[in-house]
């Protein structure tokens, strides 16, 4: 997933959510790459991470002052997500892509627990 958002075709829209951090996509390509877009937050990431149980909800850790947590992820996203070892996060602008970086997956037993 070495692309950016401009180069990749995305065939599959598997969410549109406006979750309790504000509006975020999930998206996939024919390749099974997952792009997930975000709006701009301060800072940049510092070993960014993706923890997901494979339920609704999943966390974004961006760095150690920065996490995002994405509610209600659509259940046509869950399966994807689970089975990728990276995804492409873009953070936007306005229409602009102010940044993006890889982030690895990592799948936990239960979201809560790991965030108690």
């Amino acid at each position: 997933m070495n692309n950016t958002p401009e180069e990749v075709a995305m065939d599959k829209d598997l969410n549109i959510n406006d979750g309790t951090e504000g509006t975020y996509d999930i998206l996939q390509n024919a390749a099974g790459e997952i792009l997930v877009i975000i709006r701009q937050r301060r800072g940049g990431p510092e070993n960014p991470r993706f923890v997901y149980d494979g339920g609704e909800t999943a966390l974004l850790y961006r760095s150690r002052e920065s996490s995002v947590f994405l509610g209600n992820i659509n259940i046509e996203a869950r399966n994807p997500l689970k089975i990728v070892d990276e995804i492409l996060v873009a953070e936007i602008d306005g229409d602009e892509v102010a940044r993006e970086y890889m982030v690895p997956v990592r799948i936990v037993r239960d979201l809560k627990a790991v965030l108690s």
